[in-house]
Protein backbone atom coordinates (compact mmCIF):
# COMPACT_ATOMS: atom_id res chain seq x y z
CA UNK A 1 0.00 0.00 0.00
CA UNK A 2 1.30 3.27 -1.04
CA UNK A 3 1.43 6.30 0.92
CA UNK A 4 1.08 10.06 0.64
CA UNK A 5 3.68 12.89 1.60
CA UNK A 6 3.33 16.72 2.17
CA UNK A 7 6.84 17.08 2.67
CA UNK A 8 7.01 21.08 3.33
CA UNK A 9 4.95 20.28 6.72
CA UNK A 10 6.06 18.53 9.82
CA UNK A 11 2.59 16.50 9.89
CA UNK A 12 2.74 15.38 6.36
CA UNK A 13 6.61 13.90 6.47
CA UNK A 14 5.70 10.69 7.39
CA UNK A 15 3.14 9.97 4.81
CA UNK A 16 -0.74 8.83 5.02
CA UNK A 17 -1.85 5.44 3.75
CA UNK A 18 -3.85 6.08 0.34
CA UNK A 19 -7.44 5.37 0.66
CA UNK A 20 -8.71 5.68 -3.14
CA UNK A 21 -11.57 8.04 -3.03
CA UNK A 22 -10.29 11.16 -1.11
CA UNK A 23 -9.35 13.96 -2.21
CA UNK A 24 -5.30 15.58 -2.27
CA UNK A 25 -7.41 18.59 0.02
CA UNK A 26 -8.80 15.05 2.08
CA UNK A 27 -5.77 13.95 3.14
CA UNK A 28 -4.31 17.47 3.68
CA UNK A 29 -7.11 18.09 6.10
CA UNK A 30 -6.76 14.57 8.16
CA UNK A 31 -3.19 15.81 8.18
CA UNK A 32 -3.85 18.97 9.61
CA UNK A 33 -1.79 20.44 6.77
CA UNK A 34 -1.89 23.78 5.87
CA UNK A 35 -3.83 24.47 2.33
CA UNK A 36 -5.72 27.38 1.23
CA UNK A 37 -8.79 26.06 0.41
CA UNK A 38 -10.94 29.65 0.23
CA UNK A 39 -13.95 28.09 -1.50
CA UNK A 40 -14.27 25.12 0.91
CA UNK A 41 -12.49 23.24 -2.00
CA UNK A 42 -15.32 23.52 -5.08
CA UNK A 43 -13.08 24.30 -7.37
CA UNK A 44 -14.16 27.90 -7.77
CA UNK A 45 -11.55 29.90 -5.70
CA UNK A 46 -8.06 28.08 -7.45
CA UNK A 47 -6.22 28.77 -4.56
CA UNK A 48 -5.70 25.39 -3.63
CA UNK A 49 -2.65 24.59 -6.43
CA UNK A 50 -0.44 21.66 -5.51
CA UNK A 51 2.14 20.31 -7.64
CA UNK A 52 2.48 16.89 -7.68
CA UNK A 53 6.18 15.93 -7.85
CA UNK A 54 5.87 11.96 -7.28
CA UNK A 55 2.61 9.65 -8.26
CA UNK A 56 0.65 11.23 -10.83
CA UNK A 57 -0.47 7.93 -12.28
CA UNK A 58 -2.44 7.54 -9.06
CA UNK A 59 -5.15 10.35 -9.60
CA UNK A 60 -7.91 11.44 -11.77
CA UNK A 61 -7.75 13.07 -15.06
CA UNK A 62 -8.00 16.79 -15.09
CA UNK A 63 -11.57 18.07 -13.98
CA UNK A 64 -13.27 20.94 -15.82
CA UNK A 65 -12.67 22.95 -13.06
CA UNK A 66 -9.16 22.58 -13.26
CA UNK A 67 -9.17 23.57 -16.98
CA UNK A 68 -10.08 26.73 -15.95
CA UNK A 69 -6.97 27.81 -14.32
CA UNK A 70 -4.56 26.81 -17.14
CA UNK A 71 -2.48 25.03 -14.80
CA UNK A 72 1.30 23.68 -15.47
CA UNK A 73 2.28 20.31 -16.10
CA UNK A 74 1.97 18.73 -12.82
CA UNK A 75 -0.11 20.95 -10.73
CA UNK A 76 -3.60 20.59 -9.45
CA UNK A 77 -6.25 21.77 -7.53
CA UNK A 78 -6.14 19.75 -4.37
CA UNK A 79 -9.65 19.71 -3.78
CA UNK A 80 -9.94 18.53 -7.31
CA UNK A 81 -7.08 15.55 -7.86
CA UNK A 82 -8.99 12.71 -6.23
CA UNK A 83 -6.86 9.55 -5.56
CA UNK A 84 -8.49 6.41 -7.57
CA UNK A 85 -5.80 3.98 -7.62
CA UNK A 86 -2.88 2.91 -4.96
CA UNK A 87 -0.38 2.11 -7.24
CA UNK A 88 3.19 4.15 -6.17
CA UNK A 89 3.20 6.73 -3.11
CA UNK A 90 2.17 10.40 -3.86
CA UNK A 91 4.74 13.01 -3.27
CA UNK A 92 2.52 16.88 -3.60
CA UNK A 93 3.99 20.21 -2.93
CA UNK A 94 1.85 23.19 -1.71
CA UNK A 95 2.21 26.55 -4.02
CA UNK A 96 1.26 29.03 -1.46
CA UNK A 97 3.63 28.19 1.48
CA UNK A 98 4.31 30.23 4.15
CA UNK A 99 3.18 32.03 7.25
CA UNK A 100 0.99 35.08 7.31
CA UNK A 101 2.06 38.71 8.19
CA UNK A 102 0.08 38.84 11.58
CA UNK A 103 -0.11 41.67 13.44
CA UNK A 104 0.77 41.05 17.05
CA UNK A 105 0.31 44.06 19.03
CA UNK A 106 -2.07 46.90 19.80
CA UNK A 107 -1.55 50.08 21.96
CA UNK A 108 -0.85 48.22 25.00
CA UNK A 109 -2.16 50.78 27.43
CA UNK A 110 -0.98 50.68 31.22
CA UNK A 111 -3.28 49.18 33.25
CA UNK A 112 -4.38 48.87 37.11
CA UNK A 113 -3.57 44.60 37.79
CA UNK A 114 -6.60 43.25 39.15
CA UNK A 115 -6.79 39.79 37.86
CA UNK A 116 -9.12 37.22 38.81
CA UNK A 117 -6.41 35.19 39.88
CA UNK A 118 -3.92 36.16 42.98
CA UNK A 119 -0.99 35.19 44.82
CA UNK A 120 -1.18 35.55 48.62
CA UNK A 121 1.05 34.04 51.35
CA UNK A 122 2.18 31.40 48.70
CA UNK A 123 -1.34 30.39 47.42
CA UNK A 124 -3.11 31.10 44.25
CA UNK A 125 -6.84 32.58 45.11
CA UNK A 126 -9.60 32.76 43.22
CA UNK A 127 -12.59 35.43 44.02
CA UNK A 128 -11.57 35.45 47.52
CA UNK A 129 -10.54 31.05 47.56
CA UNK A 130 -7.96 29.53 47.62
CA UNK A 131 -8.00 26.80 44.46
CA UNK A 132 -3.76 25.85 44.24
CA UNK A 133 -0.91 26.84 45.68
CA UNK A 134 1.83 29.31 44.22
CA UNK A 135 4.36 27.59 41.99
CA UNK A 136 6.89 30.36 41.12
CA UNK A 137 4.40 32.27 39.35
CA UNK A 138 0.70 32.97 37.47
CA UNK A 139 -0.11 33.75 34.32
CA UNK A 140 -3.21 33.82 31.53
CA UNK A 141 -3.41 33.89 27.91
CA UNK A 142 -4.90 36.31 25.78
CA UNK A 143 -6.12 35.05 22.47
CA UNK A 144 -7.13 36.57 18.95
CA UNK A 145 -9.38 34.04 17.17
CA UNK A 146 -9.31 35.37 13.70
CA UNK A 147 -10.51 33.59 10.44
CA UNK A 148 -7.15 33.50 8.56
CA UNK A 149 -5.09 34.20 11.83
CA UNK A 150 -4.44 33.24 15.49
CA UNK A 151 -2.86 36.07 17.95
CA UNK A 152 -1.90 35.25 21.28
CA UNK A 153 -0.17 36.58 24.24
CA UNK A 154 1.40 35.02 27.71
CA UNK A 155 1.20 37.52 30.24
CA UNK A 156 2.28 37.58 33.82
CA UNK A 157 -0.59 38.21 35.92
CA UNK A 158 1.55 39.76 38.59
CA UNK A 159 3.66 42.10 36.91
CA UNK A 160 1.06 42.81 34.13
CA UNK A 161 3.94 41.87 31.67
CA UNK A 162 3.31 39.80 28.45
CA UNK A 163 6.31 37.66 28.48
CA UNK A 164 5.43 36.40 25.64
CA UNK A 165 3.07 36.45 21.63
CA UNK A 166 2.87 33.75 19.72
CA UNK A 167 1.29 34.44 15.95
CA UNK A 168 0.02 31.66 13.61
CA UNK A 169 -2.20 31.14 10.67
CA UNK A 170 -5.52 29.85 11.53
CA UNK A 171 -4.88 25.99 11.05
CA UNK A 172 -8.26 25.93 9.92
CA UNK A 173 -7.67 27.61 6.53
CA UNK A 174 -7.62 24.24 5.34
CA UNK A 175 -11.59 23.98 6.04
CA UNK A 176 -12.27 27.45 4.12
CA UNK A 177 -10.87 30.78 3.97
CA UNK A 178 -13.93 32.56 5.42
CA UNK A 179 -16.54 32.33 8.01
CA UNK A 180 -19.11 31.29 5.74
CA UNK A 181 -16.87 28.06 4.68
CA UNK A 182 -16.53 27.27 7.85
CA UNK A 183 -20.11 27.03 8.62
CA UNK A 184 -21.00 25.37 5.27
CA UNK A 185 -18.94 22.32 6.77
CA UNK A 186 -19.98 22.47 10.00
CA UNK A 187 -23.92 22.07 8.29
CA UNK A 188 -23.66 20.56 4.77
CA UNK A 189 -22.61 16.80 3.69
CA UNK A 190 -21.68 18.30 0.20
CA UNK A 191 -20.98 14.97 -1.12
CA UNK A 192 -24.19 13.84 -0.39
CA UNK A 193 -26.03 16.90 -0.87
CA UNK A 194 -27.58 17.39 2.85
CA UNK A 195 -28.26 18.65 5.90
CA UNK A 196 -25.97 17.38 8.75
CA UNK A 197 -27.85 16.19 12.14
CA UNK A 198 -27.30 17.58 14.97
CA UNK A 199 -24.77 14.43 15.88
CA UNK A 200 -23.17 15.03 12.83
CA UNK A 201 -22.80 19.15 13.65
CA UNK A 202 -21.36 18.68 16.88
CA UNK A 203 -18.91 16.21 15.42
CA UNK A 204 -17.68 18.70 12.49
CA UNK A 205 -17.64 21.45 15.40
CA UNK A 206 -15.09 19.55 17.23
CA UNK A 207 -13.02 18.79 14.37
CA UNK A 208 -12.72 22.59 13.72
CA UNK A 209 -12.07 23.75 17.41
CA UNK A 210 -9.50 20.92 17.80
CA UNK A 211 -7.48 22.08 15.08
CA UNK A 212 -7.08 25.35 16.95
CA UNK A 213 -6.99 24.04 20.61
CA UNK A 214 -3.92 21.51 19.32
CA UNK A 215 -2.13 24.23 17.98
CA UNK A 216 -2.11 26.88 20.61
CA UNK A 217 -0.81 23.99 22.96
CA UNK A 218 1.77 22.62 20.54
CA UNK A 219 2.70 26.64 20.57
CA UNK A 220 2.72 26.86 24.66
CA UNK A 221 4.70 23.79 24.94
CA UNK A 222 7.62 25.26 22.34
CA UNK A 223 7.33 28.41 24.20
CA UNK A 224 8.25 26.78 27.92
CA UNK A 225 7.23 22.94 28.62
CA UNK A 226 6.75 24.17 32.48
CA UNK A 227 4.52 26.86 32.06
CA UNK A 228 1.20 24.92 31.76
CA UNK A 229 0.92 24.35 35.05
CA UNK A 230 1.37 28.19 35.82
CA UNK A 231 -1.40 29.28 33.79
CA UNK A 232 -4.72 29.87 35.41
CA UNK A 233 -6.93 31.92 32.76
CA UNK A 234 -7.61 32.42 29.30
CA UNK A 235 -9.17 35.35 27.65
CA UNK A 236 -10.50 34.35 24.19
CA UNK A 237 -11.96 37.06 21.48
CA UNK A 238 -13.07 36.13 17.83
CA UNK A 239 -15.75 37.26 15.96
CA UNK A 240 -19.23 35.33 16.30
CA UNK A 241 -18.32 32.18 14.45
CA UNK A 242 -14.97 31.94 15.75
CA UNK A 243 -15.42 32.48 19.02
CA UNK A 244 -18.58 29.53 19.08
CA UNK A 245 -16.38 26.74 17.29
CA UNK A 246 -13.48 27.43 19.67
CA UNK A 247 -16.38 26.80 23.06
CA UNK A 248 -17.81 24.10 20.55
CA UNK A 249 -21.29 25.46 20.02
CA UNK A 250 -23.74 24.71 17.04
CA UNK A 251 -23.02 27.38 14.51
CA UNK A 252 -25.65 26.64 12.21
CA UNK A 253 -27.48 29.28 13.26
CA UNK A 254 -25.29 31.89 11.79
CA UNK A 255 -25.70 30.46 8.29
CA UNK A 256 -29.52 30.53 8.36
CA UNK A 257 -31.89 33.09 8.57
CA UNK A 258 -31.84 35.51 10.73
CA UNK A 259 -28.06 34.98 11.36
CA UNK A 260 -28.06 34.83 14.87
CA UNK A 261 -25.93 33.14 17.04
CA UNK A 262 -27.49 30.56 19.78
CA UNK A 263 -26.08 32.62 22.81
CA UNK A 264 -24.55 36.21 22.95
CA UNK A 265 -23.50 36.08 26.73
CA UNK A 266 -20.00 36.18 28.11
CA UNK A 267 -18.71 31.96 28.45
CA UNK A 268 -17.11 30.46 30.98
CA UNK A 269 -15.54 27.03 31.28
CA UNK A 270 -12.81 24.82 32.33
CA UNK A 271 -9.96 23.96 30.85
CA UNK A 272 -10.54 20.00 30.64
CA UNK A 273 -13.78 21.50 28.69
CA UNK A 274 -12.05 23.16 26.06
CA UNK A 275 -9.19 20.47 26.04
CA UNK A 276 -6.11 23.83 26.97
CA UNK A 277 -3.71 22.50 29.00
CA UNK A 278 -3.36 25.04 31.36
CA UNK A 279 -3.73 24.72 35.24
CA UNK A 280 -6.90 22.38 36.23
CA UNK A 281 -7.99 24.78 38.55
CA UNK A 282 -8.08 27.42 35.83
CA UNK A 283 -11.46 29.45 33.51
CA UNK A 284 -11.52 29.80 29.79
CA UNK A 285 -13.45 33.38 29.43
CA UNK A 286 -15.20 34.24 25.85
CA UNK A 287 -16.55 37.40 25.74
CA UNK A 288 -19.52 38.40 24.81
CA UNK A 289 -20.94 38.96 21.23
CA UNK A 290 -23.07 42.06 20.60
CA UNK A 291 -25.16 40.15 17.55
CA UNK A 292 -25.40 38.59 14.22
CA UNK A 293 -21.63 38.87 12.77
CA UNK A 294 -20.80 41.40 14.95
CA UNK A 295 -18.51 39.23 17.73
CA UNK A 296 -16.38 39.37 20.77
CA UNK A 297 -14.03 40.50 18.97
CA UNK A 298 -15.66 44.08 18.47
CA UNK A 299 -16.15 44.14 21.80
CA UNK A 300 -12.44 44.22 22.76
CA UNK A 301 -12.11 46.91 20.11
CA UNK A 302 -14.53 48.88 21.78
CA UNK A 303 -12.79 48.10 24.87
CA UNK A 304 -9.37 49.20 23.50
CA UNK A 305 -10.28 52.31 21.28
CA UNK A 306 -12.48 53.40 24.77
CA UNK A 307 -15.48 55.08 22.03
CA UNK A 308 -17.57 54.43 24.98
CA UNK A 309 -16.01 56.84 26.79
CA UNK A 310 -15.94 59.60 24.15
CA UNK A 311 -17.95 62.67 24.11
CA UNK A 312 -17.45 63.47 20.87
CA UNK A 313 -19.12 61.06 18.46
CA UNK A 314 -16.55 58.79 16.64
CA UNK A 315 -16.15 55.69 14.18
CA UNK A 316 -14.30 52.23 15.03
CA UNK A 317 -13.64 50.55 11.22
CA UNK A 318 -12.63 46.74 11.71
CA UNK A 319 -11.65 46.19 7.63
CA UNK A 320 -11.93 42.29 6.93
CA UNK A 321 -13.88 39.57 5.04
CA UNK A 322 -16.80 40.18 7.70
CA UNK A 323 -16.19 44.12 8.04
CA UNK A 324 -17.59 45.64 11.03
CA UNK A 325 -18.68 49.60 12.16
CA UNK A 326 -19.49 51.26 14.84
CA UNK A 327 -20.28 54.76 15.66
CA UNK A 328 -21.48 56.63 19.04
CA UNK A 329 -19.89 57.93 22.12
CA UNK A 330 -20.60 57.11 25.87
CA UNK A 331 -24.26 57.92 25.18
CA UNK A 332 -25.02 55.83 22.36
CA UNK A 333 -23.52 52.68 20.09
CA UNK A 334 -24.41 51.46 16.79
CA UNK A 335 -22.91 48.47 15.03
CA UNK A 336 -23.29 46.78 11.94
CA UNK A 337 -21.47 44.03 9.89
CA UNK A 338 -20.57 43.85 6.23
CA UNK A 339 -20.20 41.29 4.15
CA UNK A 340 -17.16 42.81 2.36
CA UNK A 341 -15.83 39.33 1.28
CA UNK A 342 -12.04 38.33 0.57
CA UNK A 343 -11.49 40.37 -1.85
CA UNK A 344 -8.99 42.52 -0.19
CA UNK A 345 -7.37 39.48 1.32
CA UNK A 346 -6.48 37.99 -2.53
CA UNK A 347 -9.19 35.73 -2.79
CA UNK A 348 -11.18 35.69 -5.72
CA UNK A 349 -8.35 38.02 -7.53
CA UNK A 350 -6.55 36.60 -10.17
CA UNK A 351 -2.69 37.24 -8.73
CA UNK A 352 -4.55 37.90 -5.34
CA UNK A 353 -2.84 36.62 -2.30
CA UNK A 354 -2.99 36.66 1.37
CA UNK A 355 -0.26 39.04 3.64
CA UNK A 356 2.29 36.19 3.39
CA UNK A 357 6.00 36.12 2.51
CA UNK A 358 6.73 37.80 -1.28
CA UNK A 359 3.03 39.19 -1.26
CA UNK A 360 3.35 43.02 -2.81
CA UNK A 361 2.59 45.01 -0.16
CA UNK A 362 3.04 48.69 -1.37
CA UNK A 363 2.59 50.08 -4.70
CA UNK A 364 2.98 53.24 -6.23
CA UNK A 365 3.08 54.61 -9.96
CA UNK A 366 5.46 57.05 -11.05
CA UNK A 367 5.83 58.45 -14.46
CA UNK A 368 3.96 55.31 -15.88
CA UNK A 369 6.45 53.01 -13.65
CA UNK A 370 5.45 50.67 -11.48
CA UNK A 371 7.26 50.49 -7.85
CA UNK A 372 6.63 48.20 -5.02
CA UNK A 373 7.66 46.45 -1.82
CA UNK A 374 7.34 42.93 -0.83
CA UNK A 375 6.38 41.16 2.63
CA UNK A 376 9.73 39.89 3.99
CA UNK A 377 11.62 41.52 0.92
CA UNK A 378 10.77 37.58 -1.51
CA UNK A 379 10.21 37.73 -4.91
CA UNK A 380 6.71 38.75 -5.85
CA UNK A 381 4.58 35.96 -5.90
CA UNK A 382 1.27 37.71 -5.74
CA UNK A 383 -0.40 41.17 -4.38
CA UNK A 384 -2.45 41.49 -0.66
CA UNK A 385 -4.50 43.63 0.69
CA UNK A 386 -2.63 46.51 1.35
CA UNK A 387 -1.18 45.90 -2.25
CA UNK A 388 -4.32 45.44 -3.87
CA UNK A 389 -5.65 49.44 -2.22
CA UNK A 390 -2.40 50.86 -2.94
CA UNK A 391 -3.00 49.80 -6.63
CA UNK A 392 -6.40 50.86 -6.72
CA UNK A 393 -5.58 54.16 -5.38
CA UNK A 394 -2.47 54.57 -7.95
CA UNK A 395 -4.68 53.46 -11.11
CA UNK A 396 -7.17 55.99 -10.42
CA UNK A 397 -4.68 58.91 -9.53
CA UNK A 398 -2.73 58.35 -12.77
CA UNK A 399 -6.10 57.25 -14.94
CA UNK A 400 -5.21 54.06 -15.63
CA UNK A 401 -8.77 53.11 -14.08
CA UNK A 402 -11.79 55.96 -14.30
CA UNK A 403 -14.42 56.94 -11.26
CA UNK A 404 -16.50 54.51 -12.75
CA UNK A 405 -13.50 51.98 -12.01
CA UNK A 406 -13.21 50.59 -15.92
CA UNK A 407 -9.69 49.58 -17.12
CA UNK A 408 -8.45 51.08 -19.98
CA UNK A 409 -6.90 47.69 -21.17
CA UNK A 410 -8.36 44.79 -19.91
CA UNK A 411 -4.95 44.18 -18.10
CA UNK A 412 -2.64 46.07 -16.05
CA UNK A 413 0.38 44.46 -15.19
CA UNK A 414 2.47 45.01 -11.90
CA UNK A 415 5.27 42.91 -12.49
CA UNK A 416 6.09 40.55 -16.00
CA UNK A 417 3.30 38.07 -14.53
CA UNK A 418 1.52 39.12 -11.90
CA UNK A 419 -1.71 41.79 -13.08
CA UNK A 420 -4.94 42.82 -12.34
CA UNK A 421 -8.00 42.54 -14.59
CA UNK A 422 -11.79 44.17 -14.88
CA UNK A 423 -13.22 41.14 -13.22
CA UNK A 424 -10.38 41.28 -10.23
CA UNK A 425 -11.37 45.44 -9.95
CA UNK A 426 -15.06 44.45 -9.85
CA UNK A 427 -14.37 42.20 -7.10
CA UNK A 428 -12.53 44.83 -5.14
CA UNK A 429 -14.71 47.78 -5.53
CA UNK A 430 -17.43 45.61 -4.14
CA UNK A 431 -15.64 44.61 -1.26
CA UNK A 432 -15.28 48.20 -0.81
CA UNK A 433 -18.71 48.99 -1.70
CA UNK A 434 -19.99 46.95 1.20
CA UNK A 435 -17.61 48.88 4.04
CA UNK A 436 -18.44 52.13 2.40
CA UNK A 437 -22.12 51.81 2.43
CA UNK A 438 -22.08 50.27 5.94
CA UNK A 439 -20.44 53.56 7.47
CA UNK A 440 -22.41 55.87 5.23
CA UNK A 441 -25.61 54.26 5.80
CA UNK A 442 -25.12 53.76 10.02
CA UNK A 443 -24.14 57.97 9.88
CA UNK A 444 -27.48 58.59 8.48
CA UNK A 445 -29.34 56.33 10.90
CA UNK A 446 -26.89 58.13 13.57
CA UNK A 447 -27.98 61.66 12.38
CA UNK A 448 -24.58 62.75 12.25
CA UNK A 449 -22.42 64.11 8.96
CA UNK A 450 -19.23 62.28 8.21
CA UNK A 451 -17.52 65.87 9.01
CA UNK A 452 -18.87 65.68 12.18
CA UNK A 453 -16.88 62.58 12.95
CA UNK A 454 -13.90 63.92 15.63
CA UNK A 455 -12.05 60.32 15.43
CA UNK A 456 -11.77 57.22 13.28
CA UNK A 457 -10.57 54.92 14.94
CA UNK A 458 -8.91 51.69 12.52
CA UNK A 459 -8.81 48.37 14.18
CA UNK A 460 -6.84 45.13 13.06
CA UNK A 461 -4.19 43.76 11.62
CA UNK A 462 -5.23 44.66 7.91
CA UNK A 463 -6.32 47.94 9.08
CA UNK A 464 -2.90 48.28 10.56
CA UNK A 465 -1.17 47.83 6.97
CA UNK A 466 -3.04 49.72 4.81
CA UNK A 467 -2.12 53.12 3.42
CA UNK A 468 -4.93 55.78 4.70
CA UNK A 469 -4.52 58.01 1.25
CA UNK A 470 -4.97 54.74 -0.53
CA UNK A 471 -7.86 53.63 1.43
CA UNK A 472 -9.47 57.49 1.55
CA UNK A 473 -8.89 57.94 -2.24
CA UNK A 474 -10.93 54.50 -3.28
CA UNK A 475 -13.66 55.11 -0.42
CA UNK A 476 -13.08 52.94 1.55
CA UNK A 477 -12.98 55.29 4.45
CA UNK A 478 -14.70 58.18 5.09
CA UNK A 479 -12.28 61.16 3.47
CA UNK A 480 -11.24 63.50 6.40
CA UNK A 481 -8.42 64.90 8.11
CA UNK A 482 -5.74 62.54 8.28
CA UNK A 483 -5.23 63.52 11.80
CA UNK A 484 -8.56 62.09 12.91
CA UNK A 485 -7.79 58.49 11.91
CA UNK A 486 -6.30 56.54 14.64
CA UNK A 487 -4.52 53.22 13.76
CA UNK A 488 -5.15 51.25 17.27
CA UNK A 489 -3.28 48.05 15.82
CA UNK A 490 -5.02 44.39 17.16
CA UNK A 491 -7.58 46.14 19.05
CA UNK A 492 -9.10 42.34 19.55
CA UNK A 493 -5.96 41.49 21.65
CA UNK A 494 -5.88 44.77 23.07
CA UNK A 495 -9.22 44.15 25.08
CA UNK A 496 -8.69 40.55 25.55
CA UNK A 497 -5.04 41.04 27.61
CA UNK A 498 -7.15 44.32 29.70
CA UNK A 499 -9.99 42.18 30.45
CA UNK A 500 -7.22 39.36 31.69
CA UNK A 501 -5.29 41.83 33.37
CA UNK A 502 -8.28 43.64 35.25
CA UNK A 503 -11.37 41.35 36.00
CA UNK A 504 -12.98 44.90 36.20
CA UNK A 505 -12.21 45.84 32.64
CA UNK A 506 -14.99 42.14 32.19
CA UNK A 507 -17.47 43.73 33.85
CA UNK A 508 -17.09 47.00 30.95
CA UNK A 509 -16.92 44.32 28.17
CA UNK A 510 -20.23 43.11 29.37
CA UNK A 511 -21.72 46.28 29.80
CA UNK A 512 -20.97 47.33 26.18
CA UNK A 513 -21.65 44.17 24.45
CA UNK A 514 -25.46 45.36 26.04
CA UNK A 515 -25.22 49.10 25.00
CA UNK A 516 -24.69 48.56 21.46
CA UNK A 517 -27.32 48.31 19.45
CA UNK A 518 -26.80 45.93 16.46
CA UNK A 519 -28.13 47.54 13.27
CA UNK A 520 -29.10 45.33 10.32
CA UNK A 521 -28.47 48.16 7.46
CA UNK A 522 -29.96 45.98 4.74
CA UNK A 523 -32.96 45.56 6.45
CA UNK A 524 -33.57 49.48 7.52
CA UNK A 525 -32.50 51.36 4.34
CA UNK A 526 -34.80 51.14 1.73
CA UNK A 527 -32.00 51.78 -0.94
CA UNK A 528 -29.50 49.34 0.47
CA UNK A 529 -29.15 47.73 -2.94
CA UNK A 530 -28.67 51.01 -4.90
CA UNK A 531 -26.44 53.04 -2.12
CA UNK A 532 -24.33 49.12 -2.92
CA UNK A 533 -23.85 50.00 -6.32
CA UNK A 534 -23.35 53.62 -6.45
CA UNK A 535 -20.40 53.31 -3.68
CA UNK A 536 -18.83 50.98 -5.83
CA UNK A 537 -17.90 53.73 -7.88
CA UNK A 538 -14.85 55.97 -6.71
Amino acid sequence: MGKIYFPQFKNGKDGFKIHPGLTILDYAQKLKVKINAECGGIGKCGKCIVRIEKGQENLNPITSAEKKFNLPSKYRLACQARVIKDISDIIVYIKEFGEYEILKYGMERELEICPLFKVKNGKVFKNGKQIDFYKGGIYGLAIDIGTTTIVFDIVDLEKGDIIGTIARTNPQVIYGNDVISRIEYAMVDKSEKRFLNEQERKQKIYELQKVVVDMINEEIDKFDKKICEKIYEVVVVGNSTMRDIFFIIDISTLGKIPYEPLNYEGLVKKPDEIGIKINKNGEIYGLPLIGGHIGADIVADILASEIYKEEKICMLIDIGTNGEVVIGNKDKLLATSAAAGGAFEGVNISCGVGGIEGAIKEVKIINGKVYYSTIGDKYPIGICGSGLIDLLSEMLKNGIIDEKARLKNNEFYITGDIKINQQDIFQLITSKSAIKTSWRVLSKIYQVDIKEIDKIFIAGGFGNFINIESAMRIGLIPEVDKNKVIKIGNGALEGAREVLLCYERRKIAEEISLKVKHIKINEIEKDFDYLLAENMYF
